[in-house]
C-alpha cells in the first residue's frame, strides 16, 4: 500500500523500520512549500498528539518550581518556547500557571509564518497572553533577549546532529536558569506508538506520513546525553517520560 500527497510517495506500510540506529529523513512538515491547508491540518493534529502525550505535563514541574521561586521576588518567570509550531505548549503552560496563581511572561518563536499565524489565532481564542515572533534557529542570526526558562518540544529530532548541537548551544546562551528539551524517544515501543497513535488522533496525512520518520530520527537517552556533552551542557540530565518521551534538562550553575 502506498499513499501519495503533493507528488510525494509514502513509505510502504509493510516495512517495519530498524530503530537500533538513528535514521533522519526529510519530513513533509519541513517543506516550506507545504500546502497551507495541509499545514494547518497537521498543526491541529500535532497539538492533539501533544495533548495526548503530555508535552506540557513533562515540562510543567520544572516551570512550576522556577516560577514559584521567581514570583517570590514579585517578578514573573520569563519563558521562551522555541519551534513552537501550533503554539499549544506555551498556551497550556500559561493556563496551568494561571490556575496555580503563578505569573509567567511567555514568548514563543518559529521559523514558519504559517505556524505563527496559526498559533497566534489559537492563543487569542484561548485568551492566552503569549507573544509570538519569527525566528529561524538554524539561521545565522543570534537569538536575542534573556529568558529564565527556555523550552523546546519535538524539534530536535528534525535536525542533523551538528545542527542539534548548535541549537542546544544557542538556547543555552539565552537562558538564565534552565533549558528544557522534550522530544521523542527512539525505541521499539515508540515505533509502535508512532504507527498507531497518529491514525487514532488525527486525519492529517502529513502527520501520518511524518510520524514514523520522526521516530526514526529521534535520539535515544544515551544519544541525547552525548549530544548535550558535545554542546557543552556538562550537568544536563536526561529522564524518561511516558509515553516514549525524554526530557533533557540543563540548569545554569
Amino acid at each position: 500500500m502506498h499513499l501519495r500527497l503533493a507528488g510525494k510517495e509514502q513509505m510502504p506500510l509493510s516495512v517495519w523500520p530498524d530503530v537500533s540506529r538513528r535514521r533522519r529523513r526529510a519530513e513533509w512538515m519541513d517543506d516550506p512549500e507545504l500546502d497551507p491547508a495541509l499545514h494547518a491540518a497537521a498543526l491541529t493534529g500535532l497539538a492533539r498528539i501533544n495533548l495526548f502525550s503530555g508535552s506540557t505535563r513533562i515540562l510543567w514541574p520544572s516551570v512550576f518550581e522556577a516560577a514559584r521561586r521567581k514570583n517570590a521576588g514579585h517578578k514573573p518567570l520569563r519563558v521562551l518556547d522555541v519551534a513552537t509550531g501550533s503554539g499549544d505548549v506555551p498556551v497550556r503552560l500559561w493556563k496551568k500557571a494561571r490556575r496555580a496563581g503563578l505569573q509567567l511572561d511567555i514568548a514563543a518563536c518559529d521559523a514558519s509564518e504559517m505556524a505563527l499565524s496559526f498559533a497566534s489565532k489559537r492563543a487569542a481564542q484561548a485568551g492566552a497572553d503569549v507573544r509570538f515572533f519569527q525566528f529561524d534557529l538554524l539561521g545565522d542570526e543570534e537569538l536575542r533577549g534573556e529568558y529564565d526558562v527556555v523550552c523546546c518540544s519535538l524539534f530536535l529530532h528534525h535536525l542533523h546532529e551538528e545542527d542539534a548541537c548548535r541549537v542546544l548551544q544557542r538556547l543555552a546562551r539565552v537562558t538564565r536558569e534552565a533549558l528544557l528539551v522534550n522530544d521523542l524517544l527512539r525505541n521499539p515501543g515508540g515505533l509502535l506508538l508512532a504507527a498507531i497513535a497518529p491514525r487514532l488522533l488525527t486525519r492529517s496525512p502529513v502527520v501520518h506520513h511524518d510520524a514514523m520518520r520522526s521516530l526514526q530520527g529521534a535520539f535515544t537517552e544515551s544519544e541525547a546525553r552525548a549530544l548535550a556533552e558535545r554542546a557543552g551542557l556538562r550537568n544536563a540530565r536526561v529522564t524518561r517520560h511516558w509515553p516514549c518521551r525524554y526530557l533533557l534538562s540543563w540548569r545554569r550553575l
